[in-house]
């Protein structure tokens, strides 16, 4: 693993400072490779906390295009972005962004058929859809990789983060039974979320894959993340 250059010493200085980062957390960041699925409202704050970090290789799954009504929440797009691509206009963000990580879009709907493809040369891939189907299929697609998912959700005021399938742990089906899926999919999904809270839970999830990274802190794995931003409360389950 070759040392940092100098751009790399100054643009990281007030993290590489940290003790449990210092120069080699920093080089693991710049070797990693994350792929971050959905690029919305959690996938917004995640992917620009990674690469503010130097997380190395960032990929970007999301099929849409950037519409009015995501501009609320999602502060990776201005309003000159509307009808574009989201992984273009993500992608020429970061770049912006920091110049000295690598960018990979993927304009397709992570699915049953490319999931082994999209996740393969990834070490972490982290789950910033909207939907049970999603998340059945990115947990047991990482499973089978052999890499640990980073999930996150939100609804209205209360948010959700936890790492499934980290060194053998639980997966989001331990957190979440099929007959909750099939529960949850016979009900209304539009349930509304103020624009601050993709903030708070991506910059959680963002936290926790820069721990697995650098191999730092207590990862949650096995535990729930449960964020109530109207009440100003946050408890921790196991499961």
């Amino acid at each position: 693993m070759t040392g940092l250059t100098k751009e790399e010493s100054t643009r990281y200085n007030r993290q590489i400072i940290i003790p449990e980062i210092g120069e080699p957390g920093q080089q693991k960041l710049r070797s990693a490779a994350v792929l971050v699925i959905g690029a919305g409202g959690l996938g917004s704050p995640v992917l620009m906390y990674l690469a503010a970090a130097g997380v190395g290789t960032i990929g970007i799954v999301d099929h849409d295009e950037v519409q009015p009504g995501n501009l609320q929440r999602q502060i990776l797009y201005d309003t000159g972005d509307v009808t574009r691509s989201k992984v273009e206009a993500a992608a020429e963000r970061l770049a912006d962004l920091n110049p000295l990580i690598t960018v990979r879009t993927y304009p397709v709907r992570f699915s049953e058929e490319n999931a082994a493809e999209l996740l393969q040369g990834y070490d972490i891939a982290v789950d910033c859809t909207d939907n049970f189907a999603s998340r059945y299929l990115i947990s047991d697609a990482t499973r089978a990789a052999g890499i640990p998912m980073v999930y996150g959700a939100v609804s209205q005021f209360m948010g959700q983060v936890s790492v499934f399938n980290y060194r053998g742990g639980p997966s989001y089906r331990d957190l979440y039974p099929e007959e909750t899926r099939n529960a949850a999919d016979a009900t209304p999904s539009e349930q509304g979320v103020i624009g601050a809270l993709p903030g708070i839970i991506g910059s959680y999830q963002a936290c926790e894959v820069i721990k697995i990274i650098t191999g730092n802190g207590e990862v949650l794995s096995g535990r729930l993340l449960q964020a109530d931003a109207l009440n100003i409360r946050t408890e921790i389950f196991a499961f």
